[in-house]
């Protein structure tokens, strides 16, 4: 069964998850970054079909490969598109034996207490349930801690915690994402008060019910590790949060048992006017580099 299959992959393999979701709002700043300005496209529709040739290419480079990439998260208009005439996630799986996930939320409310939680996600339900017919199979949503604030901090991880309840029974993989941001200056601070309350709620999962974590490098190396360790944790990963490239694998290889789940670390080289000889020897240098950090933090965890 392919869902074991993809399970044990992404409990076990080495390599790291691609991000590859962003949405509405950073979809014009993605697009820039590749070299497509704004005034090449004319409203959301082509916006997306740019945005949606600029994954398809990343996909179907010869560099994105299960060998190293062990999944990928997707914006919910790039699972309802197509790579190469087939399904995305199908493809995913099928042609380069990579897990497809899906990017759930709705973007971020207006700050309070120092946070911003998600946005009401009123049709998730029916969301979820096209993800499971569409071979997904997991899903991954964001929210933001801004300040070492305690009830803000509860209030992030209580709305993870029980919108990933709500994914849970639909069968899929909850990847849940409290990004602490880089910039603050009690970034230790919040992640200790984060930590305390994410235990909180594993220890509260029955046995069954497992979740992923997606976390900003700590300040402080192995804080994670207790996350790491526990028995409801498929695994954590790491987000580059802001980082770039150096400082976010320097850092992911400092966190043994962390793999990288990056999103502009991944794709910041990357041009639409390079050749394809170009953007595909400039993507495995990335993902070679990307793939050393996560695999040699985790390769000392497995042999510990």
């Amino acid at each position: 069964m392919s869902n074991q299959e993809q399970f044990d992959k992404i409990a076990n393999a080495n390599g790291f998850i691609a991000a590859l979701d962003q949405s509405g709002g950073s979809t014009p700043k993605a697009l820039a970054q590749y070299g497509v300005s704004e005034d090449s496209y004319s409203g959301d529709d082509e916006m997306f079909a740019a945005v949606h040739a600029m994954r398809s290419r990343i996909i179907t480079a010869p560099a994105f490969d299960g060998k190293q990439i062990i999944g990928a998260i997707l914006f919910e208009k790039t699972m309802d598109g197509e790579i190469e005439g087939k399904p995305a996630a199908q493809y995913l799986w099928e042609n380069v034996n990579v897990v497809p996930f899906l990017k759930i939320d709705k973007g971020l409310a207006d700050e309070k207490d120092g946070v911003q939680l998600m946005k009401p996600m009123p049709e998730l339900d029916a969301l979820l349930e096209r993800a499971v017919a569409a071979g997904i199979f997991g899903t991954k949503m964001r929210s933001v801690i801004n300040a070492a604030n305690e009830a803000g901090i509860k209030a992030v991880i209580d709305q993870q915690f029980e919108v990933g309840g709500q994914i849970l029974d639909h069968g899929l993989v909850p990847i849940i994402e409290p990004e602490v941001s880089i910039g603050n200056a009690d970034k230790a601070e919040c992640e200790a008060i984060m930590k305390a309350e994410i235990l909180k709620h594993l220890d509260a999962l029955p046995d069954d019910r497992k979740v992923m974590l997606k976390l900003t490098l700590p300040e402080k190396a192995n804080f994670f590790a207790d996350l790491i360790a526990h028995k409801n944790v498929v695994r954590v990963v790491a987000l580059s949060g802001g980082y770039d490239l150096e400082e976010a694998c320097k850092r992911l290889s400092e966190n043994d048992g962390m793999i990288a789940s990056f999103s502009r670390a991944l794709s910041n080289d990357l041009r639409a006017s390079q050749s394809d000889e170009e953007f595909n020897s400039t993507l495995q240098a990335v993902i070679d580099k990307i793939y050393k950090a996560s695999v040699g933090a985790d390769a000392k965890t497995q042999a510990a």
